[in-house]
């Protein structure tokens, strides 16, 4: 075989040994992850606002970003619930460049996958600790979830995964929403198939064990855009986009709780992240005209950081993005002020 093997890696049990959950954050991943679900269910108009960095780089300017939130979150409370992004591992088109606190604790040192699992479970547990949020990651290796099943609040399966029979089998399994994207090539046939596989029950190997899922009812949409055969980005956040995922919807009756998150980067702004306010009053608009597709909207995700832009990793500007642009800090807490008066 062509690879070397390096070290058994620790299993989940051991690292949540190690990193045990405390009663204050227990009660905190309890209490929200019930009011989200509430608003999954549509027994809470609460918009979702899933914000934050591209990428969870660097712990102390991660946590510097959910701090300021905290105030933020108080002033639109009922209107609006914030998760933040805490995105641990990130999937690479091509396979390189950087790929998130799992792979590299330090973004300019080599790879060493047992202190990113480390990493990982130890900034989550700190994040919710510190602010009182429960956060959102994505589940780039479905095996990796039970490092973090005790503390994460909304999972997501990007694009390049959601036709992955063992993503799709293990969001089953998963207690708390997990949005899956529109493939690559916009496909909305693939996502729905993924909304589907991940609501009903399933027997399959997990982690070397023969597991039973029970279905996931809070699996959604999410449409981030696509890209056509020539390499041009493709939005399908427009009006007409999602009348006719309200149709797909319609199509599978047995779907529970018909739901979309919009990604407002990606393809849907070509990458950039200054047109993400525009997009989602874009979207309001469309709520405001259609009670379908006002009922189906449940909100945003939004890439964020403290300052605009990125960088290549190793430059040292603290609280820009190393992966995607992000829209800054001044910028977002005025689009979340923004979006809830026009909710």
């Amino acid at each position: 075989m062509n690879m070397e093997f390096e070290r058994k890696l620790t299993i989940p049990a051991e690292v949540k040994e190690q990193y045990p959950v405390t009663a204050k954050v227990t009660d905190i991943v309890e209490k929200k992850r019930a009011e989200l679900k509430a608003i999954f269910e549509g027994r809470n108009n609460r918009m979702v606002i899933i914000v934050g960095p591209c990428s969870a780089d660097n712990e102390e300017a991660v946590l510097d970003y959910m701090q300021r939130l905290i105030p933020v979150q108080e002033k639109v409370k009922d209107k609006i619930m914030i998760v933040p992004r805490l995105y641990t591992n990130k999937p690479r088109t091509t396979g390189d460049g950087y790929k998130g606190l799992l792979h590299n604790p330090d973004p300019t040192g080599k790879p060493d996958m047992y202190k990113g699992i480390l990493s990982t479970r130890s900034i989550h547990m700190n994040a919710v600790a510190q602010t009182g949020f429960i956060f959102a990651d994505e589940m780039l290796y479905p095996e990796n979830y039970k490092y973090l099943d005790d503390i994460l609040g909304y999972v997501a399966v990007g694009a390049r995964s959601v036709e992955d029979q063992q993503h799709r089998l293990t969001a089953s399994g998963i207690e708390v929403p997990v949005g899956m994207k529109n493939p690559t090539s916009g496909d909305f046939n693939v996502m729905m198939n993924a909304i589907s596989a991940a609501q009903h029950r399933h027997t399959f190997i997990y982690r070397g064990w023969e597991v039973h899922s029970q279905g996931n009812p809070w699996a959604h949409a999410i449409l981030r855009g696509s890209t056509s055969k020539h390499s041009a980005n493709v939005p399908n956040y427009h009006y007409e986009d999602l009348v006719r995922l309200c149709d797909c919807y319609e199509a599978k009756p047995e779907l529970t709780n018909p739901a979309l998150i919009i990604d407002t980067n990606h393809s849907n702004s070509n990458k950039n992240p200054f047109e993400q306010p525009r997009i989602i009053f874009d979207v309001l608009n469309s709520c405001n005209h259609s009670e379908r597709i006002k009922k189906m909207v449940k909100g945003f995700m939004i890439e964020s950081y403290l300052e605009d832009g990125a960088q290549k990793p190793g430059e040292g500007c603290y609280g820009k993005s190393i992966t995607d642009p992000c829209l800054g800090w001044e910028k977002t807490e005025k689009l979340i002020y923004d979006i809830a008066e026009k909710i």
